[in-house]
C-alpha cells in the first residue's frame, strides 16, 4: 500500500547517495522491501525500520532485527508438514481469491505451521519464505502459466530457503516496528538520518489490488481489514490522495514532526504526479535543500529516481 517493490538497481542507487552522507543510525518510515536496512545493518548502521503494512514488518523483523537466528532443517521440515493436506476448513477461506484451491491449502497449512516456531524470529522467517513463495506463483498470469516450474510449492520452499542470506550481526540494537509513521518519527530523537522513500500516490487503485495485496491478507489472516486500514490512514501520507496538493501537504507535515533529526534523504519516483520541482519546494519550506541525486530508470520502469538531501 505504502512502499513499491523495486529492482537491484534502485537499490544500488539509493545507497550510492547515503554513501557521501554521514550517519550511525537511521530510521526507515516507509520500508516496504527491507533490502536497504539490510545492506545499511553490514555499513555498521543502527536500522530503525518501520512500515505500517504487517507485510514489511514481517520481512524487517525476520531480516533487519533479527541478527542471528536461522532456520534449521528440522524446522523447515515441521513448517511444510502436511502442507498440502487439507483440514476440515480453510483458516482463511480469502485464499481462493488468490490462489487455485491445491495451492490455497498449501498457503493455510504454511501459515498454521509458521505459527508453531520457537521464537518470533523464526516464525517472521517461515513467513517472510511464504511470502516469497506466493510472489513466485503469482509472478505467472494465463498467459504464461504454463512456464511455471512442475515442483511442488514445498520444494521451491526449500530452495528459497537453502538461497537465504545469513542475517546480519551488526552489534547494535535494530527495530522493527508497524507504527503509524507520524508516531514512529516522532519517537525517533536519537536518530542521524531519516530515509524517507515517499509512498505512491494511491489516487486510483485501492490497496487490495497492490502488488503486495495478498500478502497482508495472507498474514491477517482474510480480507475484511482493509477499510479499516483506509481510515486508519485518512488524511496522511501513504493514503489515497486526490490531487497533488494534498500529497504534499501530507508531505510537509510529516516534514515539520521530523524537524528533530538533523539529516534527511527524501526518495522520490517522478510518474508525473509531482515533479522534482514541487518536492523541493515542499522540503524547503521546512528545511533548506543540500542535493539532489537523479537517476533515469525509463527504460525499465518509464520513471525518474530522485534523492533529495537536507540538513539541519
Amino acid at each position: 500500500m505504502a512502499s513499491a517493490t523495486f529492482p537491484n538497481g534502485w537499490l544500488n542507487f539509493e545507497l550510492s547517495v547515503l554513501r557521501r552522507l554521514k550517519f550511525d543510525s537511521v530510521a526507515l518510515p516507509f520500508t516496504g522491501e527491507p533490502n536497504l536496512g539490510s545492506q545499511l545493518k553490514r555499513w555498521q548502521v543502527r536500522v530503525a525500520a518501520n512500515d505500517p503494512m504487517a507485510w514489511s514488518f514481517t520481512k524487517s523483523t525476520a531480516t533487519v532485527e533479527n541478527n542471528s537466528e536461522r532456520l534449521n532443517a528440522e524446522e523447515i521440515d515441521s513448517i511444510l508438514e502436511d502442507a498440502y493436506v487439507p483440514r476440515e476448513r480453510l483458516d482463511n477461506p480469502s485464499l481462493l481469491n488468490r490462489f487455485n484451491e491445491t495451492d490455497a491449502w498449501w498457503f493455510d497449512n504454511v501459515r498454521f505451521n509458521a505459527e508453531r516456531m520457537d521464537t518470533n524470529y523464526k516464525r517472521c522467517l517461515a513467513l517472510t519464505l511464504g511470502m516469497m513463495v506466493g510472489d513466485y506463483v503469482r509472478s505467472f498470469g494465463d498467459d504464461s502459466r504454463h512456464l511455471r516450474e512442475p515442483l511442488s510449492l514445498s520444494k521451491i520452499f526449500r530452495q528459497l530457503w537453502e538461497s537465504l542470506p545469513s542475517p546480519c550481526d551488526n552489534s547494535k540494537q535494530n527495530r522493527a516496528s508497524n507504527q503509524d509513521v507520524r508516531t514512529f518519527i516522532a519517537e525517533r530523537r536519537h536518530t542521524d538520518l531519516m530515509f524517507l522513500r515517499l509512498p505512491s500516490p494511491n489516487e486510483l487503485q485501492p490497496p487490495q489490488q497492490s502488488l503486495a495485496g495478498w500478502r497482508e491478507e495472507w498474514l491477517l489472516g482474510g480480507d475484511d481489514f482493509w477499510e479499516e486500514i483506509e481510515r486508519s490512514r485518512a488524511g496522511k501520507l501513504g493514503s489515497r490522495v486526490q490531487s497533488k496538493q494534498q500529497y504534499l501537504g501530507f508531505v510537509e507535515d510529516l516534514l515539520h514532526t521530523a524537524a528533530h533529526i538533523p539529516t534527511w534523504a527524501i526518495a522520490l519516483t517522478e510518474n508525473g504526479f509531482i515533479s522534482n520541482e514541487e518536492l523541493v519546494e515542499t522540503i524547503e519550506r521546512v528545511r533548506k535543500v543540500d542535493a539532489i541525486y537523479s537517476k533515469d530508470f525509463s527504460d525499465l520502469l518509464g520513471v525518474r529516481a530522485a534523492i533529495i538531501t537536507a540538513e539541519s
